[in-house]
């Protein structure tokens, strides 16, 4: 996955600037995104603090990490299925 041109604090300040009347085009122009990106952006932000939002990363980065534990661990699994000859 690209990572972001913006941080979480970034995110979440134009969203806020949206909030507090600032026009959604004018703040796209101003920031250099697309209004497509800033509502994709709106969706996962919204209503958030900086706080929640750096948890809501931590969770994905650890979800992230046990997935690809379980993918090994399914792998080594199969792999020790076609040692011992069983399918």
């Amino acid at each position: 996955m690209r990572k972001s041109r913006f941080t979480e604090a970034q995110i979440i300040g134009m969203i806020k600037e949206q909030e507090a009347g600032f026009p959604t085009s004018e703040l796209c122009r101003k920031h250099g995104l697309s209004p497509a990106t800033f509502y994709k952006l709106k969706a996962k932000y919204g209503g958030m603090d900086l706080s929640d939002a750096k948890r809501l990363k931590q969770l994905e980065d650890e979800n992230a990490k046990l997935k690809r534990l379980l993918a090994d661990a399914m792998l080594d699994n199969v792999v020790l299925k076609d040692l011992l000859g069983k399918p």
